[in-house]
């Protein structure tokens, strides 16, 4: 189906209600994924990948349903819990052809836990950045692009849900029905945009990438905890925060659902002297709060016994460039640097109808502008940040000149 027209005289777009092929039962047992696997390596073509978690429910980043539909084979509904989350029989129909998903980098992590890997990637979400897509989400695409509307509102639910409603299945089957479609026409337009290279190689970058390294403090992303700028309440934030996680993981329950941030720093600036204080605290005097009222004060009276050095510090260690509003005054050379750098990767994304961001990552941009190769290789210094190819060709000879911009004095 080609792209459709858009503006106020484009057709109205087609809702897709229910699955083409209709609703496959799911795929609960072994036997059952065996038989997926043959009738998905007798397939041709892409294999549309989709990926249903519990985040905000679970701690565990797992998936509860996979999606799979490939031409010739249909669409497949994997239940990964009854089989102990081992879905690797797929693996073999699974390692030849293309996989298309869209958001790769959110859905892959829990499929190679899964024990599925891709052997090449086509990601829809970023193929739809690239090509300058303004709304990138997939039903905003699916509209514009092939002129239909997938059904809403099952996206953020509880997925370890059992059994999971009918309505959820339709969507969940939907979500992957019109995907391969969907890279075709993304593929065509990147294609006649000269992208489609850049596209492939920040798709090799996505499958590639592995698990990001995990935050060396983690608890600092607490909300509300900006309220706070002395050591002491933040070993409380910190304390809480851990004890928590702890409780989180081990009940595999989402940790906002154990404790509220807001109810942790409230803790923190309490700083209650024993477990009565902290009782009467309006979330710790709730009834499943008050049955670990001891599990939370031990957290406290551990972090108020640290020593004075060994509380954390309002400012958490930081090997990057000081925040850019402080650059002006601590170095206007630099400041000049990233104004400029700025203003060329706008006119090089505005050229190429690409966000900024996609053409290079913020940090990286900070990092080169605040310190500058000694020896002047700006295309090392970013092939080290990870830049890919395209990018180092477009990137290097502006920035190469933004780096010469110094401060002018009236």
């Amino acid at each position: 189906m080609p792209a459709t027209e858009s503006g106020p005289h484009a057709p109205a777009p087609v809702p897709l209600l229910r699955p083409a092929d209709g609703l496959p039962d799911v795929v609960a047992d072994r036997a059952a994924l065996d038989r997926t696997a043959v009738s998905l390596a007798a397939g041709t073509g892409p294999v549309a990948v989709d990926a249903e978690r519990a985040s905000g429910f679970r701690y565990s980043q797992r998936a509860y349903l996979v999606q799979l539909r490939r031409e010739g084979s249909g669409t497949a509904l994997i239940d990964p819990i009854p089989m102990g989350g081992d879905l690797s029989p797929l693996a073999p129909a699974l390692d030849g052809p293309e996989w298309v998903l869209h958001a790769a980098s959110q859905d892959l992590p829990c499929l190679a836990e899964a024990g599925l890997r891709p052997a090449r990637l086509f990601d829809t979400e970023l193929a739809g950045r690239l090509a300058g897509v303004p709304r990138v989400g997939l039903g905003p695409l699916v509209e514009n692009l092939l002129g239909l509307t997938l059904e809403k509102g099952h996206g953020a639910a509880d997925w370890s849900r059992r059994p999971l409603p009918e309505s959820w299945l339709v969507y969940a089957a939907l979500d992957v029905e019109v995907l391969v479609e969907l890279r075709d026409v993304l593929a065509d337009l990147l294609e006649s945009q000269g992208k489609l290279e850049w596209a492939l190689e920040e798709f090799e970058a996505v499958r590639t990438a592995g698990p990001p390294a995990p935050r060396a403090e983690p608890w600092r992303r607490t909300s509300g905890i900006h309220k706070i700028r002395k050591p002491r309440p933040l070993a409380l934030v910190k304390g809480l925060w851990e004890a928590r996680d702890t409780l989180a993981a081990e009940r595999d329950i989402a940790p906002g659902r154990v404790l509220p941030d807001a109810a942790i720093v409230e803790a923190a600036v309490a700083a209650p002297e024993n477990p009565q204080a902290l009782a009467a605290l309006p979330v710790f005097r709730g009834r499943a709060q008050r049955r670990l009222t001891s599990y939370w004060f031990s957290a406290i009276s551990a972090a108020s016994r640290l020593p004075n050095e060994a509380a954390p510090r309002p400012s958490p260690p930081n090997d990057g460039p000081p925040p850019v509003s402080r650059w002006a005054d601590r170095d206007p050379d630099a400041a000049a640097r990233l104004s400029a750098a700025r203003a060329a990767l706008a006119g090089i994304g505005e050229r190429w109808t690409i966000p900024v961001e996609n053409l290079l990552q913020p940090d990286l941009l900070r990092r080169l502008c605040w310190t500058p190769p000694e020896d002047g290789d700006v295309d090392a210094f970013l092939a080290a940040g990870g830049a890919r190819g395209w990018q180092r060709t477009l990137l290097r000879e502006p920035l190469e000149q933004a780096l010469q911009s110094r401060e002018t004095t009236s």
